[in-house]
């Protein structure tokens, strides 16, 4: 049985006094910081992990304690510069394409060697992308969500791979960069899916800075550094072996526990710092890193085709009976901005959606009136013997999501909705939130510097978050919706493809079938010791270049 938790009772003010707000929403760190020395090789860097990885196939890498461990023991055709955005080679020296985005040429370095001693080539270039463009399904492998239209690869020689797809792929480049596209040996493509699972991960062979080397599932695991390392991407000051001689990850799902080993110097990083908790890091010797995510927003997905939702009058109430602005101030920090759009302002296409995001719950009253929703004596309103009453999840990987959503309902009980919160630790969680009829509202966002991320959340054949996709009858909703995101996907022109993700973004508002409330970043905090800490496009760590100087 699915559980349902009802929403606490404390207020917005309660909540809000026990808060002391602050932050700094950028990779760099806030706080004093010692100065840096030369880089200090040698030594173990200490961090703190919130949960514990569930996959190292790297079209799983999304899950942040997956694509924390992916980032650094493979690299990529391609390196994403997360300041600019510019693509740089990596293990690619040079790439072309054709006019219309459906052939790639890249052209390989021919130094490289993965951490078996096997050599980088354009064949086992070509099998990697083989299977994360195709999938194999005999072996529960999932195609991955930043490719698009793939087709097949050819080997022209030793250090040249092309790439070919069954129509426009203009993403493709950007997807080679990205953590679902880590680059693994010959040996890890021949896994299934549980051979990419914890207690196997040191099977996981890349060419990255580290390897895998202890582990105890679920606990904790170890990257130990590469010492022949030489194939970093020019932008780096770090060129050879990483500075550290290795990383403790430390599975620690408690949030005060994870604070205070890094206060009392028992760990050095620590990734998830809960907005409650910056205030203790705003001291000497502790540095705040808040990292953006560079994608679609922590948002709420309205399901339009269960019956409750069909109406659009009843999305358009919600959107404007939340106060998402109370939400932010009463339980993020400046760290948190207020969403504007369905994706980040820092990302790619991104349109200012303000106007039509704003706080009305007269209007809101108004649109459920006249959708005949009508007020019952206990202040919910009812139709035709029905209450308007609607679920939504808690997200565990979205900070403070639980203290988020009992914030939102209690504003939406003023206008007359009853919102539940189905917790994320609920037996039949994983099935209620594919299901309409059991979760209403889907609470979640997704990173990805690229124009693709709008597609990767909405469409049918990826996260599908909006249940337009029914597969039960394997019917589509709104079939406009998906010719939308279909045109951002497939659109070879750039300027044309910004102009269809803006029309994206545009008619999920329009419909109501989104409400943005937070840009999301990823938020760590770590001693001044540590230096060098760098994150990749949509901010997981990357040790490559940091060092610690105790």
């Amino acid at each position: 049985m699915s559980r349902i938790t009802r929403p606490l009772g404390a207020t917005a003010a309660v909540i809000a006094a026990s808060l002391v707000l602050m932050g700094c929403s950028s990779a760099e760190p806030s706080g004093e910081g010692a100065a840096a020395g030369e880089p200090v090789v040698g030594g173990t860097l200490q961090y703190l992990e919130h949960q514990a990885h569930t996959s190292l196939y790297p079209p799983a890498g999304g899950f942040y304690p997956n694509g924390g461990i992916l980032n650094n023991i493979t690299d990529r055709l391609v390196y994403q510069n997360p300041e600019t955005l510019e693509f740089e080679p990596w293990l690619a020296e040079s790439w072309e394409s054709n006019d219309d985005a459906t052939e790639y040429t890249f052209h390989l370095r021919d130094d490289v060697t993965f951490s078996d001693g096997t050599p980088l080539d354009a064949q086992v270039v070509a099998d990697n992308f083989d299977l994360y463009g195709l999938g194999d399904q005999d072996r529960a492998l999932t195609v991955s969500e930043a490719i698009n239209n793939y087709d097949s690869s050819e080997v022209v020689d030793d250090s040249t791979v092309v790439f070919r797809f069954s129509a426009p792929s203009p993403g493709f480049l950007q997807a080679t960069s990205t953590i679902n596209s880590g680059i693994v040996a010959e040996s890890t493509l021949e896994l299934d899916l549980e051979g990419y699972g914890p207690g196997n991960s040191d099977a996981v062979v890349g060419t990255g800075p580290f390897t895998v080397g202890d582990e105890e599932i679920g606990a904790s695991l170890t990257l130990d550094a590469r010492e022949d390392y030489a194939w970093a991407p020019e932008s780096w000051d770090n060129q050879g072996r990483p500075y550290v001689d290795a990383v403790q990850i430390t599975v620690t799902p408690e949030d005060s526990v994870r604070v205070g080993a890094l206060l009392a110097g028992q760990a050095d990083v620590i990734r998830y710092v809960e907005a409650q908790d910056e205030p203790q890091l705003a001291v000497d010797g502790f540095s705040i890193y808040a990292p953006q995510t560079n994608g679609v927003n922590n948002s709420l997905s309205l399901r339009f085709r269960n019956p409750l939702l069909e109406d659009i009058r009843v999305r358009q109430a919600l959107l404007a009976g939340i106060d998402r602005q109370e939400v932010v101030d009463t339980i993020y920090t400046d760290n948190y901005p207020l969403a504007t759009s369905v994706l980040s302002s820092t990302a790619l296409g991104y349109l200012d959606e303000s106007d039509a995001l704003g706080f009305d719950p007269e209007r809101a009253e108004e649109l459920l009136d006249e959708a005949g929703w009508t007020v019952g004596s206990d202040g919910i309103r009812e139709k035709d013997g029905e209450r308007l009453t609607l679920v939504v999840n808690e997200a565990a990987p979205q900070p403070r999501s639980f203290e988020a959503l009992t914030l939102i309902s209690q504003q939406l009980a003023k206008v007359g909705v009853d919102l539940q919160i189905l917790k994320a630790d609920a037996g039949s969680y994983a099935e209620a939130i594919l299901d309409a009829d059991q979760v209403q509202l889907y609470h979640s966002m997704v990173g990805r510097a690229d124009l693709d991320v709008i597609k990767s959340q909405y469409y049918s054949s990826n996260r599908n978050t909006l249940l337009n996709w029914d597969s039960s009858d394997d019917s589509i909703g709104d079939a406009k919706l998906e010719e939308l995101l279909e045109a951002v996907s497939t659109e070879a022109d750039p300027d044309k493809r910004v102009e269809a993700s803006q029309a994206v973004q545009r008619y999920l508002i329009e419909q109501a079938y989104v409400i943005p409330l937070f840009e999301e970043p990823q938020v760590y905090g770590a001693s001044d010791a540590v230096h060098g800490l760098g994150f990749e496009s949509v901010a997981r760590p990357s040790f490559a270049q940091t060092w610690v100087q105790r």
